[in-house]
Formats: C-alpha cells, sequence, structure tokens
C-alpha cells in the first residue's frame, strides 16, 4: 500500500489509526433512519476487502440477494492520481446500474467536499443515487435486525437477543485486535508500533484458539455474527496478512482449532462461495504493498486444502 493512500492514517508514533466512517446512518423505522424498502438500495464491495466481504456474507445467509443489489469492483487499484477502486470487471467498465465509473464518483457526487479514502462497503441509494451508509461495523446488524422482514424462511439468526451484549463485547475485540490489528502491524511505519500489533494479534489468536478448542463457534453449535467478523480475517491471513504484513509468527495452519473452525465455515454456503482467494492475493501483493515493487504474484499457498475435512460437525454438533 502507498503512503499517500494511509499517509492521514498514520499517527506520529508510526501507528496506523483507521478513518471514522462518514455516513453512519442507521437503517430503521424511526425518523431521520434510513427506511427498509427492497429494491431500493445498492451494495458495493470488492471481494478484497474483509469489511465488505462480511456483509456479503451475512446477505447472502439472511437470503436478501433479491432485496439489495450488488455492485463488484475490480480487486486491482485502477492506475490513475489518486487511490480509488473501478468497475473495469463491467461492461464498458461502468457500473451497469449508476453508469459510473469509479468510486469516488459517487463518494464525491454524495459529498463534494470528502477528503477520507474511498472505501467499500457502501450502501448507495438508488432513490437518490447518493450514499446513505459506509458503516462497516454496524451495516451488517442492521442487515440482521432491521431487515428481518426480508430475510429467507429458515434464515439463521445472526444476532440473536439474548446473545448481543456477548456478541458486542467480542465484535470490539475482534476490531481491534484481530480485523484491524492485521492492519495496524502490516500499515506500521515504526518498529515499536509494528511489534505492538504484531503482538496484539497473535496473543488474540492464541486466545481464540483455546476458546475454540471446546465449542464449533465462537459461542457454541450455532454461527453468529461474531464468526463473520473472524472469518474474513481467517480467510485472508496465510495469503496475504502472514508474509505480507509481516504477522510471520504462525500460519493460520499451524493453529489446530482455528484452522479446522475456519475449514468448517469455509466449506458452508455463503463462506466458501464468496471467498475469492486469487482476487485477494492480486490486490494485496500487486496493488497494496509497497514491498513489492516488481509486481511479483506469489503462486502459493496451495488453496485446496481449504476443502479437506474438519470434522468438527462430528466434534461438536451439527450447525
Amino acid at each position: 500500500m502507498s503512503t499517500k493512500y494511509i499517509k492521514e492514517e498514520i499517527q506520529a508514533n508510526g501507528k496506523f489509526e483507521r478513518q471514522k466512517n462518514r455516513f453512519t446512518t442507521p437503517f430503521g423505522t424511526k425518523e431521520g433512519q434510513l427506511p427498509v424498502e427492497a429494491g431500493r438500495y445498492r451494495l458495493f464491495w470488492s471481494p478484497v476487502c474483509p469489511w465488505a466481504h462480511r456483509s456479503i456474507i451475512v446477505r447472502r445467509l439472511l437470503g436478501l440477494e433479491n432485496v439489495i443489489s450488488v455492485g463488484t469492483l475490480d480487486p486491482i487499484r485502477p492506475d490513475i492520481e489518486r487511490t480509488d477502486w473501478a468497475f473495469t470487471l463491467d461492461e464498458h467498465h461502468e457500473d451497469p446500474v449508476l453508469k459510473i465509473k469509479y468510486l469516488s464518483d459517487i463518494y464525491l457526487s454524495t459529498d463534494p467536499e470528502y477528503t477520507g479514502r474511498f472505501t467499500v462497503p457502501c450502501v448507495v441509494d438508488l432513490k437518490t443515487k447518493k450514499i446513505v451508509n459506509n458503516d462497516y461495523f454496524n451495516l451488517t446488524k442492521y442487515f440482521e435486525i432491521e431487515w428481518s422482514k426480508f430475510h429467507k424462511e429458515g434464515a439463521p439468526d445472526l444476532y440473536p437477543s439474548e446473545l448481543r451484549e456477548e456478541i458486542d463485547a467480542l465484535n470490539n475485540l475482534l476490531f481491534h485486535d484481530i480485523n484491524n490489528g492485521v492492519y495496524k502491524a502490516g500499515f506500521a511505519r515504526s518498529q515499536e508500533a509494528y511489534e505492538e500489533a504484531y503482538e496484539l494479534v497473535f496473543n488474540r489468536l492464541d486466545w481464540l484458539e483455546e476458546r475454540l478448542s471446546h465449542q464449533r463457534y465462537l459461542f457454541g453449535d450455532k454461527i453468529t455474527e461474531s464468526d463473520i467478523r473472524l472469518y474474513v480475517t481467517l480467510a485472508r491471513f496465510d495469503v496475504a496478512y502472514h508474509n505480507g504484513f509481516w504477522l510471520n509468527r504462525n500460519k493460520l495452519v499451524d493453529f489446530p482449532n482455528l484452522w479446522g473452525y475456519a475449514r468448517d465455515l469455509y466449506q458452508q454456503r455463503g463462506f466458501g462461495d464468496t471467498t475469492d482467494f486469487d482476487a485477494i492475493k492480486k490486490h494485496y501483493h500487486l496493488c497494496c504493498l509497497s514491498t513489492n515493487p516488481f509486481h511479483i504474484l506469489p503462486k502459493g499457498p496451495d488453496l485446496s486444502i481449504w476443502d479437506t475435512p474438519h470434522n468438527r460437525d462430528r466434534a461438536y454438533g451439527t450447525v
């Protein structure tokens, strides 16, 4: 990742501090909230982004595919002066619905004074042609609660009311130590900041390894919001973070319980079928890492191991 891309998020001590979200109006039925309407919104994502990936997993698990449309951005950033995302996977290199070529187009038409990074996921109101939400931290919870009238029959309860306080507490730990922790290491601009983040990540992975030694998922035998948040980082760990972000104490495959847990999720609908390892590798190694000036794409690792038996269903029970 270029210095230009994160310069506003690097502190004087070399630590990476992620920018705040600009569009955070919640979905709901109260005055001032975003109305929940089928067909009104379009979700932009790229399969390389863990924050966006989890919104796609939840969308699929809950059966919202025909309710909220999706636009997919190229994993390779466009060769232009600003750091952006492009719709080069689509015909004419533009989103077929909004007819825009770059994600920045919709950000700047929504707020001409916007100066932050152009991030996914973001939700666009197709009536106003404006971004209404890019709050990746809460977006999936809106899908789980506020969009419940559109859930498919038999949809899983990913955010059960009796566990919400515990899920929120764990989600905060996962965000600071794992989801954003890997970026704190990879984007560090001082040895001290890097080593602090390195210890943060692996201490939490050790803790999670123990937690998953006696239960199938993070909260027992049912998948919750927290499992999705952890999965998207684990899926990227060996193909991107381990070498690209210098998180090289262990690979995911070195943690027996975490590795079995990750494969368990990967082999279920909504997880593996939304995980694009090729796109992830291309993004992180070809346009994200300043340590790869010759743009060499690693051949490995062997991804077929994600389909090997995990046996966690027999050990801890079924979904």
